[in-house]
């Protein structure tokens, strides 16, 4: 791996607390071959024992407990603003890593200056069903993780481009996210879930930055551990595990990354898919979920630049 011990690497980790998740992914960064990472906590779960636990377990983390919830993309931010690193890695609580996956996703780095995002192959914790091995940008302007849900039969060992890189465990180089930063901000603080990855992805598209496939680097993700209800874990339509907040939140973004990013001929192309995506989408909700278009239409001030 070409100069690779040579690069500064700092690992951001957003908990809210649930289950024992936190532990399993610090236990796997502590396990990396690749020395020496900075490790940062945001504790959002409001729990003084958990971060005296964390603490305890885990003193080579720096941990910041926050008086109130960030959300993840704020907590993000945070934890960037304290982070050193040259390059950036930002993971759920519920993922963890083989233990060569840093050593591994940084060679993708190497590839050109021009690359800022790297994802490896993440997997279920079986270890035989896909995660993500990249995101891309679907036609009705949703996030689209390649290999979703799909068994892993070696489809996806060729390294190579793509649109982006998962929220769960992605991987940026510091410069790129400086060249996109939002005055203070990296991640737009409007989205306290969901669609964080895309529209970061999508921005820096637009600034000619690049993401890139490393299959080598291999991490292991609890789908919606952190807050789908166990019955939903893993399961393929996640509308039907989030709550009405969330669900919310899921359309929010949606919008919100579409009007910041696409340009004019693009949404003129891309009308179609857009309408009938929307379509179904309201459908469900008025038939079955009718709260949500109440707290949707309750936050409008959403739309609004929070930057």
């Amino acid at each position: 791996m070409e100069n690779s011990l040579n690069k500064s690497v700092s690992v951001i980790i957003v908990t809210s607390g649930a289950k024992d998740y936190l532990n399993r992914c610090l236990d796997s960064v502590k396990r990396q071959s690749y020395p020496g990472p900075e490790v940062i906590v945001i504790d959002n779960s409001l729990d003084p024992a958990l971060s005296a636990g964390i603490r305890e377990s885990f003193p080579f983390a720096k941990l910041y407990s926050s008086p109130r919830n960030l959300y993840y993309g704020p907590s993000l931010n945070r934890g960037i603003q304290l982070s050193s690193g040259e390059y950036i890695l930002c993971l759920n609580d519920d993922v963890s890593l083989d233990k060569e996956f840093i050593g591994e996703a940084l060679r993708g780095f190497s590839i050109k200056d021009s690359v800022g995002m790297i994802s490896g192959k993440i997997l279920r914790p079986d270890g035989a069903t896909l995660d993500s091995t990249g995101l891309f940008l679907t036609p009705w302007r949703t996030a689209r993780e390649r290999g979703y849900g799909k068994q892993d039969r070696g489809q996806f060992e060729k390294e190579g481009l793509i649109f982006g890189v998962s929220g769960s465990a992605a991987f940026y180089r510091k410069s790129m996210l400086e060249d996109i930063r939002m005055g203070g901000n990296y991640f737009d603080p409007r989205f306290h879930m969901f669609y964080e990855d895309l529209d970061i992805s999508w921005r820096a598209h637009k600034r000619a930055w690049q993401a890139y496939y490393i299959p080598q680097a291999k991490a292991f993700h609890v789908r919606g551990g952190s807050w789908r209800p166990d019955a939903g874990l893993g399961k393929p339509i996640c509308r039907r595990y989030l709550d009405d907040r969330l669900h919310s939140e899921l359309i929010k973004n949606r919008y919100l990354t579409i009007l910041k990013n696409e340009s004019f001929f693009g949404l003129l192309v891309h009308l179609l898919p857009i309408a009938l995506y929307d379509l179904c989408a309201w459908a469900y909700i008025l038939l079955f979920r009718r709260h949500v278009l109440k707290i949707f239409l309750n936050c409008r001030r959403i739309f609004q630049p929070n930057l």
